[in-house]
């Protein structure tokens, strides 16, 4: 069905092949001063390529997952007994440092994203409507503009644009100097320490295994898994991995000070907490809803007659869902004089960034059925003790029931993202560090929480 320029439709079958089309890869942001958009550190091309190498995630995943449950039996053969080191001075600090770190470093990315989206992102109300902003939103490589993004064609094996100059490098892939769009002003930059932090995380769990308590079997795969969903979406440059780099970097910067807060036994309200645990389960139940919503989405461009791609015209075509072309209209676009047709346009045009999204819907499948069975539980129990009341207090109004449910719903939410905690952390990994007494001695209190859920 059709929205004025917008398409939804089922994906074209060519994009679920796998392995993914190796030669839909990726470029390096441009380097540090070679353009306005320039991010502030250059990052070498050898150490770019050299870490989204599919090698360096697996062999990382691996080693984490093995280590930790080695450690795992070490503690239960210990009793769950706290390491010495986890009652050292320097420990203590230790967990201090890393919180700090990780706020600093999530709210200097979260806003880094959020300067890339405000230079890239077009608003529907503009000018081209819907179209346009699809067109910003979706298409990651080339100038900006309406049409003239450059994208990976399955049919043809290549990379192309509808522009009548299209912003190729000598190679054939996109260039890396193009403005305009979310890949060259931030996100090659962003997203790739962002995949980084994945790795450097892991310590969260080391400190938890560090007080004898347990990692669980979920945990693991939370961590190891968001290494994996992070380097498929950066190597196949998939536009979806922007929401899971903006939204998971800010409420990391929140929740990583709020575990500093915490560190010196500062009380922080338990509004917050809530507030911070519900925006934290909510972050994978709308990213991996907005992510899945990417396949469906198709817009239509317009494309001047004689243009690059438009003589492949036919073979790209093929690629799209429902690709089909409306009248040649005379007019002027972009100050060109000359015959265009409106073409349709798939969100996602090669495998690797189907592969990218539908691997992030399925890591995060399971947390998502998790707490879709807490909250019914919960919501059940709470709908049967209510009737019960109701029934012993003849409370039988409209009204009452209506805010009853609504009640029930918000407790039953609440309740979810709490079991979703303990099921991925444990029953008792809350902690905080004490601040030193007089007699110099440091330990940690079962007060906040050193691990929270992450993308």
């Amino acid at each position: 069905m059709a929205f004025e320029s917008l398409v939804v439709s089922l994906p074209s079958s060519s994009l679920f092949r796998f392995p993914p089309n190796s030669n839909a890869g990726f470029i390096p942001p441009p380097a540090a001063g070679s353009t306005p958009f320039a991010p502030p550190i250059d990052i070498p091309d050898h150490i770019y390529h050299a870490f989204l190498d599919p090698r360096v995630p697996i062999t990382i995943a691996a080693v984490y997952a093995v280590t930790a449950k080695a450690l795992n039996a070490y503690n239960k053969s210990t009793g769950k007994k706290p390491w010495a080191i986890s009652r050292t001075l320097a420990f203590r600090w230790f967990v201090i440092a890393h919180n700090v770190f990780l706020a600093a470093y999530s709210a200097w990315t979260w806003w880094g994203m959020l300067g890339a989206l405000r230079r890239t992102m077009v608003s529907p109300l503009g000018p081209h409507g819907i179209a346009g902003f699809l067109d910003s939103a979706c298409q990651v490589n080339g100038p900006g503009g309406l049409g003239n993004a450059v994208f990976f064609n399955e049919e043809t094996n290549s990379w192309q644009s509808y522009a009548l100059e299209p912003a190729l490098g000598e190679d054939g892939s996109p260039s890396r100097f193009a403005a305009g769009r979310i890949w060259n002003e931030g996100l090659a930059f962003y997203g790739w320490l962002f995949y980084l932090s994945k790795f450097y995380e892991v310590f969260d769990t080391l400190i938890i295994l560090a007080k004898g308590k347990l990692s669980s079997t979920l945990q693991t795969y939370h961590h190891a898994g968001a290494m994996m969903c992070m380097w498929a979406g950066m190597r196949y440059m998939s536009v979806p991995i922007w929401i899971f780099v903006f939204f998971n970097s800010f409420i990391h910067a929140i929740m990583y000070t709020y575990y500093t807060v915490t560190a010196f036994n500062i009380r922080v309200p338990m509004f917050f907490k809530r507030t911070l645990t519900s925006m934290q389960i909510t972050q994978f139940l709308v990213g991996a809803s907005c992510a899945m919503v990417h396949s469906f989405i198709s817009y239509t461009i317009p494309v001047i007659s004689g243009s690059q791609t438009e003589a492949s015209a036919s073979a790209s075509a093929s690629a799209v869902a429902n690709g089909s072309v409306a009248a040649a209209t005379a007019g002027v676009l972009g100050g060109v004089k000359g015959t265009y047709a409106r073409r349709t346009m798939p969100c996602i045009t090669s495998s690797g960034e189907t592969f990218a999204i539908w691997l992030n819907v399925l890591y995060l499948a399971p947390l998502t059925y998790l707490f879709v069975s807490f909250f019914i539980e919960s919501y059940i129990r709470r709908s049967n003790a209510a009737s019960k009341r109701s029934g012993e207090t003849g409370v039988n109004s409209a009204a009452a029931r209506r805010l009853s449910n609504v009640q029930m719903a918000e407790k039953a939410g609440w309740e979810a993202a709490k079991n979703i905690e303990r099921e991925v952390y444990g029953e008792n990994n809350e902690e905080a560090v004490v601040v030193e007494t007089s007699t110099s001695k440091s330990q940690l209190a079962p007060n906040s929480r050193v691990l929270r859920s992450r993308k």
